[in-house]
């Protein structure tokens, strides 16, 4: 008999993202991630679901954010 293993995600799980530096004179790629992230001004914060795509995201934008 074989058993299912559980895919089920952790509910809940967030992370938190602020944007602290600008993205002036940024590549393109860089800011469309801001935007991607869903962050629209300086000193934004959001809660985003904690998946590898968003931390992807986040990797690329790591010296414009603060995590916490």
């Amino acid at each position: 008999m074989a058993t299912a293993k559980k895919t089920a995600k952790k509910a809940g799980a967030t992370v938190k993202v602020t944007w602290v530096r600008s993205a002036h004179k940024r590549t393109a790629d860089q800011q469309a991630t801001l935007v991607g992230l869903g962050l629209r001004k300086l000193h934004q914060s959001r809660e985003l679901e904690d998946t590898p795509s968003v931390r992807g995201m986040i990797a690329k934008v790591a010296h414009l954010v603060q995590v916490g």
